[in-house]
Order: structure tokens, then sequence, then C-alpha cells
């Protein structure tokens, strides 16, 4: 409890990872707030119901909120699900993307904070936030200072105060262009507890192979003096799970 995990991926898709935190706390009991900026919610109904041994998974019975606002002459649209007994109001969280040079995030923050502020009569367990993914906002105008400001209170109010957990995708491209998602990625890896890095094979497409991941655990954070921890697996994501072994180790290859 109170940890924040950073999922990163380059040059692939991570959002795998996604699933398996969003099935892993609600078969959990977990109070959990969804902030699903990529996909609708029907997406991850439906994946959860595909996973091998996810039957369990109670996305079905989860009381939702989405959010779909348009805005400017080219109908961009935000899209948020609110997963665990949401309000029944709906806060205007996009107004950050009409206000011309204001970028901020506060009523985001102020959704997620009463999202997950426990009740008399709440039953769920430690609460959880789960944004998939963060680097939308950037792309819809939010500045990257407040991008960064909207995780840091997050992580204050959650992992601090409620000594809940926090998971964020967010991609990278360390050949790109783009500064400002490089300034959130960097900042989120050096104020993360754990990192779970998706990279694409540097030797292009494989069949048998699609990828590594990469877990540091962040034990420098602890001020002990210790180097972080770091495991590199790959993967392979087949129909309805994904399998990993050790470098080199895949089943095809021996």
């Amino acid at each position: 409890q109170g940890k924040f995990t950073l999922l990163r991926d380059t040059r692939t898709d991570g959002s795998f990872l996604v699933h398996h935190f969003l099935s892993f706390y609600l078969r959990a009991g977990c109070k959990v707030c969804f902030v699903a900026l990529l996909q609708s919610f029907s997406h991850y109904n439906i994946v959860a119901q595909k996973l091998v041994g996810k039957a369990a998974v109670p996305m079905g019975k989860c009381r939702t909120w989405s959010l779909s606002q348009q805005w400017g002459a080219g109908g961009c649209s935000l899209a948020g699900s609110w997963v665990r007994r949401g309000t029944s109001q709906a806060p205007d969280t996009t107004s950050f993307s009409s206000s011309g040079s204001t970028s901020n995030l506060k009523a985001l923050f102020d959704f997620v904070r009463t999202s997950l502020t426990p009740s008399d009569s709440d039953s769920w367990k430690s609460p959880v936030l789960l944004v998939d993914d963060l680097s939308v906002l950037l792309s819809l105008g939010a500045a990257p200072a407040a991008v960064l400001d909207f995780i840091h209170y997050c992580r204050v109010v959650l992992c601090s105060q409620l000594r809940g957990n926090i998971v964020v995708l967010v991609h990278s491209n360390e050949d790109s262009e783009d500064e400002e998602n490089q300034v959130v990625v960097n900042s989120l890896c050096h104020h993360s507890d754990l990192i779970l890095w998706v990279e694409g094979l540097a030797t292009g497409f494989c069949k048998d192979v699609h990828g590594q991941i990469q877990i540091i655990k962040r034990v420098s954070l602890e001020l002990t003096g210790e180097q972080d921890q770091v495991q590199i697996y790959q993967y392979k994501i087949q129909d309805k799970n994904v399998t990993f072994f050790a470098r080199g180790l895949s089943a095809a290859l021996l």
C-alpha cells in the first residue's frame, strides 16, 4: 500500500498490463477509480471476459461513470470511466481543453479525490487510481506541469493520506522529438516505487517473442544506499494470456 507504479511502453503497446492491474484490484475488492482516456469501458469489459482465469472479475457488476465531451471544430473527445460505485454527477473534467491558455486538471483531481475518499458505509478495501493513458492528456493540450501537478496531488491524497495505490500508463519513445512527453516520463520514472517498462524488440518483429519487460524496483527511494533492483524478461502475448520467460529461453527457440 502507498505505492506508485509506472507502466511505461516503448515501440510497443503495454496496455495488457493495464488489464492485469484492473482485474487484479477489482478481484481483490479494492475501490478503484479508473480514468480511461484511451478506450471505452466496453473495451475493458470485453477483454476481462476473454482473459484466462478472469471469469471472477466483477466488471459486469461495476457501476460505471463515463465522460465524453466534445470541444472545438475538430470534435475531439475525452473519455473517462469511474469503476466501482462512482458518483452520479459528472463534473466537467475537461475544462482545460476549451479554456485557451489554461491547462488546469484540478477538476479531474477533485473527481478522483471525491470518488476515492472513504465513507462510513464503505466496505471496499484500499483505494486505487488507475490511469490509461497519461500521454493522452498532453495530446489534448494539457501542459506537462499540469499533468505532473495532477499526479503529485493524487499521490499525496492516495499514497500518503489514504495508503492506497496509483498505477499509471505512459507512452515513451526515446527517439521522439516530443520533449513535453519526455519531461513527463522522466519525472514519473524518478518518483515511481515500481516501473514496468515494456519495450519492443530492437531486432524487429518476431512471431514467438513479442517484446521484453524490465521490472525496476526503486530501492534507491528508500535512501538505503542500495541500487535499484532490475529484472528483465521476454514475453509473448497470446489470445487469452501472456507468457513470460527469461531472455533467449522461449520454448519456440529451444
